[in-house]
């Protein structure tokens, strides 16, 4: 960082953004306009323009009225002041997001309330905790927002009693505690009389806890987007003279000439010559989050809109499938199979929507499985792009965490990108050896094939843990043995006890079990044997880089069995396990499984015997790897 960098930065305020949520009538515009006064951030004048207004009009002053004040001004395009600062502290300034109700609420969140790094919430004392309270909480622990002080509004109504606020305390807290949330704090507030807003109230001498400013005060911000990892996604390429400017807007982190950039999902890297940019007076060296640049490159890269721009050590995700925490507000309902045209920084490509994996009731919040989901719906769903994404998850870096969906149209929902329990694909597909030359052996296929009376190939088994793959694998390489083929299993325990000894079992390390599997396959395949793979391979993804390393010679056999029928057979012990937490990110359990959706071959252990299962698998390695005409058994 610079010197003059570093002036600037120290000599901006630290800022803080909330968003002040509750029901309708709960008193967020009152408390607003107490926090403008209490504070001292009205401009001068402002108060006694409205309470003259209110003489004329021959109407009680109400402090929403200076809410109602400035949300007249930014409507007709006039801004409080450059920064949006609405109220400030001696520590802070504080940026207020809106959310005037409910639906109204959900789309803020699409475009703006994401963004808060802290949330106020408000329950009136009189009328108590309201479905539309629990919404808004549920909201709130959706969008990741961990910082919440929720404020027990209008206690003068309710005489101030201690007993009032600890019955809604106590309700409320239990409700937050189910779905995983902790506030931070309670307060029981007046904000027609400003009790307990900057200043204790003799009202409620019971109360010992902080007051509202005290507890903002006390919330941390998030990291500066500057401090951040970087990411510049590609808006556009210009051509002028010889050179390309790639040009776009900095999200988050630092940009420095010299940089050596990584472009995702493409995988190219190239350093930065130099930045462009269109109110510089002379050379720019660096650039940072929120300035929309240009820059060159030390070599020319094909590089197209949509392209993330990191640094090396610090890179993006790159996958094709990821669970999105969505809203949805489309007007047919959301349905597994459906296609939308997604969008994530300057990147559009066409998803669709693998599965819903749950969607929350609307009355009581619960989260159920469904087919669909409703207009105005809360879900989390699969989605799943043809090419690769370059993404991040939405808690760590917000710009580039957040998608939305259209229609063609228009836009029919906005999420979060959550990737538990999905593994980042990069490693995956970076090729890091360089000056290697690929020998060609002197035996053909077809040669091996004649010797060995069959061809070569990879028979992989997928299906859940429990659904019979090494069991049906260990009896199918026997009766092949017996006919006479050149077979052999890896099995996955098996495996994991030498190759893949250093391996654990998160998303990541799964992937890379199953890329080491296929290429080792690949290899038995390649050599003229049948290989038969027994491996639970949760991700569609990683048997689709298994079958194309044994070019397209892979048969996909489905061992089917629900996660009912498996957790019955529980050979292993595993899911008892995985339910009592002692085995974290379980296949089927606590991790995703994606079925196959075209396999080679199915095999339902529900209904068929172990017999009758290798006879089915016998017959199709028959049908499709032999060169025999007659029955092997006979031949040999």
């Amino acid at each position: 960082m610079s010197s003059r960098t570093a002036a600037i930065t120290d000599s901006i305020r630290e800022q803080l953004r909330i968003v002040i949520v509750g029901h309708v009538d709960h008193g967020k515009s009152t408390l607003v306009g107490r926090l403008f006064h209490d504070t001292g951030s009205l401009p001068d004048g402002k108060l006694e323009a409205i309470k003259a207004m209110c003489e004329r009009r021959g109407m009680p002053f109400e402090w929403a009225f200076l809410m109602d004040a400035f949300q007249s001004e930014r409507d007709q395009g006039i801004t409080i002041d450059t920064a949006q600062i609405w109220f400030k502290t001696r520590k802070r300034d504080y940026v207020i997001i809106d959310a005037p109700g409910h639906r109204e609420f959900i789309k803020n969140m699409i475009t703006g309330a994401a963004s808060a790094e802290a949330a106020v919430l408000l329950i009136d004392a009189a009328h108590g905790v309201q479905q539309q309270s629990r919404l808004h909480g549920f909201l709130l622990h959706l969008l990741g927002i961990r910082q919440l002080a929720v404020l027990v509004n209008k206690m003068d109504t309710v005489d101030f009693s201690a007993a009032r606020f600890t019955a809604i305390r106590r309700e409320f807290t239990d409700y937050l505690q189910g779905i995983g949330v902790t506030a931070n704090y309670f307060i029981p507030i007046s904000a027609r009389g400003g009790d307990n807003i900057v200043e204790r109230s003799p009202a409620m001498a019971w109360y010992e806890g902080p007051t509202v400013i005290e507890a903002l005060d006390s919330f941390q911000p998030t990291r500066r987007p500057t401090d951040l990892p970087l990411r510049l996604p590609i808006q556009d390429v210009y051509k002028f003279d010889e050179r390309r400017i790639l040009v776009g807007r900095i999200e988050s982190g630092r940009l420095m000439v010299g940089d050596k950039l990584l472009f995702s999902p493409s995988n190219k890297t190239a350093r930065v010559a130099t930045i462009e940019s269109w109110n510089a007076t002379g050379p720019v060296i660096e650039a940072h989050a929120g300035q929309s640049i240009g820059i060159t490159l030390d070599e020319q890269l094909f590089l197209e809109r949509g392209e993330i721009a990191s640094l090396e050590t610090d890179p993006p995700i790159e996958t094709n499938v990821f669970r999105g925490r969505l809203f949805w507000l489309g007007r047919e309902p959301l349905q597994v199979g459906n296609a939308y045209q997604l969008r994530l920084a300057t990147r559009e490509v066409r998803v669709t929507v693998q599965a819903i994996e749950r969607v929350f009731d609307a009355d009581d919040l619960s989260a159920k499985p469904a087919v669909e989901v409703p207009r105005h719906g809360v879900a989390e769903v699969i989605l799943r792009s043809l090419p690769l994404l370059a993404l991040d998850e939405g808690r760590h870096i917000a710009r580039t965490g957040r998608f939305v969906l259209s229609d063609g149209t228009n836009i029919v929902a906005g999420g979060i990108v959550d990737m538990e329990g999905y593994p980042d694909q990069r490693e995956l597909v970076t090729k890091r050896s360089r000056n290697i030359y690929k020998v060609e052996h002197r035996v053909s296929a077809q040669a091996r094939a004649e010797r060995n009376g069959h061809r070569g190939g990879v028979l992989w088994f997928t299906g859940l843990s429990g659904a019979g793959k090494s069991t049906l694998a260990m009896a199918v390489e026997q009766e092949l043995f017996r006919k006479g083929y050149h077979v052999y299993v890896l099995d996955g325990d098996n495996v994991r006890y030498g190759l893949n000894a250093n391996l654990g079992f998160s998303p990541d390390d799964r992937s890379e079990n199953i890329r080491r599997v296929g290429e080792v396959a690949a290899l038995f395949a390649d050599a003229g044997m049948i290989v038969v793979t027994a491996f639970i391979s949760p991700y569609r993804a990683d048997r689709q880089r298994a079958r194309e390393a044994a070019k397209g010679n892979l048969h996909e056999i489905y061992v089917e069995a629900d996660i009912e029928t498996c957790e019955q057979r529980d050979p292993k012990g595993l899911y008892k396990k995985a339910r009592l937490g002692e085995i974290p990110e379980f296949t089927g359990i606590s991790a995703p499984y994606e079925p196959p959706e075209s396999p080679e071959l199915v095999v339902d252990t529900r209904v068929l015997s172990v017999e009758e299962s290798v006879a089915k698998i016998v017959d199709y390695v028959e049908k499709n790897f032999s060169l025999l005409k007659v029955n092997r058994g006979e031949t040999h």
